[in-house]
């Protein structure tokens, strides 16, 4: 049985799902402002170990992402992946305002497509929403 803890997901873990799945390396200090500063965090643990983690970041009032949702390769396929959306889910509900409605958003992986739409996520682009767009800003294209 895998047990969940909030908001302790450690750099040190963070960085560690992030390399097990290949994503891109963060600094620490990257990494540190990232957990720091998001709404909320779980991880997933098999016993002390760390097997998969998910972030909220956003206004908690009109939109929140979920970011990292991150699963170890030797996990994956075993229901973490449905504990972490499933529980970041509950936390956005819990903490959306009364009378009011909070866009939950995310960009996955491609080909992720599918284990979003069981969790009633809509692919864009739609007829009346457009694809998502994004630009990375780094020291190469700074424009100062």
């Amino acid at each position: 049985m895998y047990n969940i803890k909030k908001n302790e997901v450690t750099v040190e873990e963070y960085l560690y799902l992030r390399d097990s799945v290949g994503w891109k390396k963060l600094t620490d200090k990257q990494a540190e402002l990232s957990l720091k500063n998001c709404l909320y965090r779980i991880g997933v643990y098999d016993g002390d170990k760390i097997i998969g983690m998910g972030r909220i970041v956003g206004d908690g009032v009109v939109i929140d992402y979920i970011q990292d949702l991150i699963v170890h390769p030797d996990y994956q396929g075993k229901g973490v992946g449905r504990l972490v959306i499933e529980e970041l889910i509950r936390y956005a509900e819990d903490t959306r305002l009364e009378n009011s409605e909070l866009m939950l958003c995310l960009m996955c992986a491609k080909g992720r497509e599918p284990f979003y739409k069981k969790f009633d996520f809509i692919a864009r682009p739609t007829d009346k929403l457009g694809p998502g767009m994004i630009r990375y800003l780094n020291d190469e294209n700074s424009t100062e």
